[in-house]
């Protein structure tokens, strides 16, 4: 059975990789601050030395990089904070991987894009408009630099449970269970991706042997209103509580969105033979798997 190390073990994206891949896999979670997981292993990616020992003591065959800061205002108000996890994490972990040869597997974001066209394929140029966008860029830069054997998955909007923390598609379940009104953009699109897809993507990924980069995400391109009010109908939820508002007159925003960072999917339904759930088949899945949730912060 092959090894794989994921980092951000304890995040969203993170403990569903291990849920999902320790079916065929001899996985080791790591964490930074929070473990949950009784066998995660504690890794720093700031520290690069301490990154070098345990993936030397480890010996994964392949790395699955999930940790990143991915609250996009706080990476725009703490650009020292979003450089040090998302540049210098990405390196440290990239570098380690090529010195010891180690495939990675690297998720990154839509937000490497401006947004000006939409539905943007794996060859597009990239141009991003925020700060958090600007750090995760730079890490695909380090592990094309750094490894040989490499994936780049770019993804977007990522939802699903989590035992403690939101994301959009929970914030708009809780706020509107609780009878609360919310404003949502209708005028900014994305392709939101459901974490049990996604970790199921990589999954696929990790049994092929080319190097590249795939975008890796929902395949309904949608806006924040619609998939707001998607949610409403699956989870049957009241769609009056939901207000359309634009861009421009969100007064929470700090960081700069890319307008329509969607993304095209062909590459992983030809190559991958793999078909990204849409989101109606997505939110279903959702529901099924209910479980409880304690919403720390909304995003």
């Amino acid at each position: 059975m092959r090894k794989v190390l994921i980092t951000g073990a304890s995040g969203l994206l993170g403990s569903k990789l291990v849920e999902t891949l320790s079916k065929q896999y001899e996985v080791t979670p790591t964490h930074r601050t929070r473990s949950v997981h009784p066998d995660s292993v504690r890794m720093d990616i700031v520290d690069g030395n301490e990154v070098a020992r345990v993936l030397r003591d480890v010996e994964p065959d392949v790395v699955v990089h999930a940790a990143a800061h991915t609250n996009v205002d706080d990476c725009e108000t703490d650009r020292e904070l979003a450089w040090s996890v998302n540049a210098e994490g990405t390196r440290n972990v990239a570098t380690a991987c090529g010195k010891f040869d180690m495939r990675l597997v690297y998720v990154s974001t839509d937000y490497v894009f401006d947004g000006e066209k939409g539905l943007y394929r794996e060859d597009d140029e990239v141009n991003p408009v925020n700060y958090y966008g600007v750090t995760k860029l730079e890490g695909e830069r380090s592990v094309r630099e750094l490894c040989e054997s490499f994936v780049i998955a770019r993804t977007s909007v990522l939802y699903g449970w989590h035992p403690s923390r939101a994301n959009f598609a929970t914030w708009v379940i809780d706020s509107l269970r609780k009878g609360e009104r919310i404003s949502v953009v209708e005028d900014h699109y994305n392709s939101p991706t459901l974490t049990d897809d996604l970790a199921e993507m990589i999954q696929r990924i990790l049994k092929i042997d080319w190097s590249g980069v795939y975008h890796t995400a929902g395949s309904d391109r949608i806006s924040r209103y619609d998939f707001a009010c998607r949610i409403t109908e699956i989870f049957e939820l009241d769609k009056s509580l939901v207000a359309p508002i634009k861009m421009k007159d969100l007064s929470v925003w700090v960081a700069k969105r890319p307008r329509d960072s969607s993304l095209s999917v062909d590459k992983v339904r030809r190559e991958l033979k793999v078909s990204p759930l849409g989101l109606n088949e997505a939110l279903k899945r959702m529901k099924d798997e209910e479980r409880p949730f304690r919403v720390e912060k909304s995003k």
